[in-house]
């Protein structure tokens, strides 16, 4: 069965950190590009970042640039969204994807159907 588990979100104060992980199974996690997608209450869903399997390469959407940082560990099947300086405006759940497409990262990433979605986790930053 395939399957994206997504972990760590919760509740946190402004400034604070948070790091999000993305466990993958059921698929060939070395062949597939991994993203984070985050959608808050009442808004659309939004592209955070992304890292791809063909070269390493990563991309941030523009407001969490300098903030957030995507990592891979293929050993472990898991793509990490290390999340500090959280603002109020981070709120929202965020979602893990899998794109098979040999791509390299970059905001076209999100335009693509993906493959394989996770069920999302809650991220709640307080003021």
């Amino acid at each position: 069965e395939v399957q994206l588990v997504e972990s760590g979100g919760g509740l946190v104060q402004a400034g604070g950190s948070l790091r999000l992980s993305c466990t993958a199974s059921g698929f060939t996690f070395d062949d597939y590009a991994i993203g984070w997608f985050r959608q808050a209450p009442g808004k659309e869903r939004e592209g955070v970042s992304c890292i791809s399997s063909n070269d390493g390469s990563t991309y941030y959407t523009d407001s969490v640039k300098g903030r957030f940082t995507i990592s891979s560990d293929n050993a472990k099947n898991t793509v990490y969204l290390q999340m500090n300086s959280l603002k109020p405006e981070d709120t929202a759940i965020y979602y893990c994807t899998a794109l098979s497409n040999g791509v390299v990262a970059g905001p076209h990433f999100f335009y693509y159907g993906m493959d394989y979605w996770g069920k999302g986790t809650l991220v709640t930053v307080s003021s």
